[in-house]
């Protein structure tokens, strides 16, 4: 959907035969429909598709236009390592500026003059370390560092806020985080500290004229609370000045806020689902965003207007294709203006939906999140399952809607995610109790899930699959030395399943920032008796001892997130004791796989119909 943004409506979109989409804009003549009834009047911003060829990866890191609308900075990455080159187009001629940046990370910022700007770069260690002033049109040889973190445990980016008065620079490990404030009508200012960092401490910041809206889990918020400090320019009182305005609620994860001139929203998580709050920031009132599914999604939109009416959000569930709605901030009223169109006479009717819930070995509940097509599962039997999991890093799994599973759907098909400890499904506790030491109940409570679907008669152990990547490839590796027995096949995308050899070695990317994820099995002789007790290359049992399911592999060669070395090793070992797996690597992509969305395409049916074989389903 077209949003406004200053003079212009913003919009991209695809073209058949094309791989990426294309951003566009078109003016705004002051009416709500300028974007549809003017396409002549669009104007290309930037087209991937006529940057990389047929089949080559591209990665797009940065795209943001200038607040006055004359000039595109974009950086691409064309091996997916992550490293991008930065170039700058100028919207009113279409020609290039001369100077060209390297090594640039995610993160960027335009100041107010739409010339000057803040980027990232990355240290040896691939970590963004370094935050850089640079001049439209000058060398980058001379941009000037306003920002540098020598602490190998911070990763740091930069963003402007919506208001548009202040750049944030945002320093964070896994645990802790810092931010810094850059006036962005001052560009040569020097950035000024919201709040000293404290070890355990995190925070993140929303601009108002009115004051800093902070959101922290400071003074024992173990969910997080809310807060307003005031500020004068960039410079914030100190900790002792905030004035509360959302205190503390077990159970109800504050995740962030959105600051407008009249108004302000709360993202979250309540009863382990997503949520939405309207806050009055004079009497601290909030208003839930309401759903009518009880396993959807709320998700905030594109609202880059500081001064809207209304507010954007999308929606989706495990039968309900995502949608774009807006609400009117002052009535409430909910308009929906699209949603993603879902070909072959999909009718969302036909798909059922359910959350339940299943028991794990310390009795701790664990939610999972079912859809199924009715009229296509066994009424009176099991029925094929594939479960998805992931648990780290506090990342919820959240219901999301897939054409792809349809197809999965469609043949009698049970998905299944298994919501497991270790991501943040149920509140800052639930990330807690899967991490560390306690990391092995992510793996305890994916077999529960597993158990659960078993014994309620929805599937059985020779027609249950399971999925994961990246960290879910970790789980992959644990559940399957864990209970080979319970699944017929697994996925494993990316996995980091040679964690212990990965976290001994700080000369790798990620992994210094990663101890306080996983711990330091380095300095730590605990941690690297709980590393190795689940590292699932480390475990990997002999044939002898009990057949393992079918195992899929995948890796980027150019994978800066989980070497390619990690599957690889681990797949040997798999075959070297007897068991049977698959290994598919990616020449040309990195962590996300390819790109282009026909590759993607390919790549995702290649894994659905290798788990659809497996389940021995047509």
């Amino acid at each position: 959907m077209p949003v406004r943004d200053g003079a212009w409506w913003y919009l991209t979109r695809t073209e058949e035969g094309k791989a990426y989409p294309i951003h566009c804009r078109r003016p705004d003549d002051g009416t709500t429909t300028a974007w549809v009834t003017d396409p002549a009047a669009e104007q290309v911003v930037l087209d991937p598709n006529e940057l990389a060829d047929e089949g080559e990866y591209l990665g797009l890191g940065v795209l943001d236009v200038s607040p006055d609308g004359n000039w595109l900075a974009y950086a691409i990455d064309r091996d997916g390592d992550e490293r991008h080159t930065l170039r700058f187009r100028d919207l009113r001629t279409g020609t290039e500026a001369t100077e060209t940046v390297t090594d640039v990370s995610y993160g960027f910022a335009w100041a107010a003059d739409s010339a000057t700007c803040w980027y990232t770069l990355d240290d040896e260690a691939h970590r963004p370390d370094r935050v850089l002033r640079h001049q439209v049109g000058s060398s980058p040889d001379g941009d000037i560092e306003v920002f540098r973190d020598d602490d190998e445990r911070f990763h740091v980016s930069v963003g402007a806020s919506r208001s548009g008065d202040v750049v944030v620079i945002s320093a964070g490990s896994a645990i802790t985080s810092e931010s810094w404030l850059l006036d962005a009508r001052r560009p040569e200012g020097d950035p000024m500290v919201v709040a000293p960092r404290e070890q355990g401490v995190e925070y993140s910041v929303a601009h108002h004229p009115t004051g800093l809206y902070v959101t922290s889990n400071h003074g024992g918020a173990e969910d997080f609370a809310l807060w307003r400090a005031p500020l004068t320019g960039v410079e914030t009182a100190p900790r002792d000045e905030w004035e509360p305005v959302l205190s503390h609620r077990a159970g109800t994860r504050l995740q962030g806020v959105e600051t407008f001139a009249g108004h302000v929203i709360v993202h979250g998580r309540t009863d382990g689902l997503t949520a939405i709050w309207l806050l009055d920031p004079t009497t601290g009132a909030t208003t839930p965003f309401a759903t009518d599914d009880p396993v959807g999604t709320l998700s905030p939109g594109a609202n880059p207007t500081f001064d809207a009416t209304t507010y954007r959000f999308s929606y989706q569930s495990l039968t309900t294709p995502p949608s774009v709605l807006e609400q009117d901030i002052a009535t409430g009223a909910r308009t929906v203006l699209k949603q993603l169109p879902v070909l072959d006479g999909f009718e969302a009717s036909q798909y059922a939906s359910a959350r339940e819930w299943a028991t794990a070995a310390d009795g701790t509940r664990v939610p999972i999140s079912l859809v199924w097509r009715p009229d296509a599962v066994p009424a009176d039997g099991p029925a094929p399952c594939l479960l998805y999991g992931y648990g780290a890093y506090e990342m919820s799994m959240d219901p999301w809607f897939s054409i792809a599973r349809l197809s999965l759907l469609d043949r009698g098909i049970v998905f299944a995610i298994a919501h497991v400890r270790g991501g943040g499904e149920l509140g800052r506790h639930w990330y807690e109790d899967g991490k560390f030491g306690a990391k092995h109940h992510s793996f305890s409570d994916f077999v529960a899930c597993a158990d659960h679907l078993i014994a309620t008669g929805r599937t059985a152990a020779p027609l249950l699959a399971a999925r994961g990547g990246s960290a879910g490839g970790l789980l992959m590796g644990a559940v399957t030395n864990l209970a080979p027995d319970r699944f017929r096949a697994v996925v494993a995308e990316v996995p980091f399943v040679d964690p212990l050899t990965t976290m001994l070695d700080p000369t790798l990317p990620l992994t210094v920032i990663e101890w306080e994820e996983w711990g330091d099995p380095l300095h730590t002789e605990e941690a690297y008796g709980w590393m190795k007790a689940y590292a699932p290359y480390e475990n990997v049992a002999p044939s002898s001892a009990g057949t393992y399911p079918a195992i899929l592999a995948t890796a980027g060669l150019n994978d800066p997130r989980v070497g390619f070395h990690e599957p690889a090793k681990w797949v040997a070992r798999l075959r070297d004791q007897g068991h049977a797996a698959l290994f598919k690597v990616e020449l040309g992509a990195g962590h996300g796989g390819p790109t282009g969305r026909y590759d993607a395409w390919r790549d995702e049916a290649f894994v659905l119909a290798w788990i659809t074989s497996q389940l021995g389903v047509a």
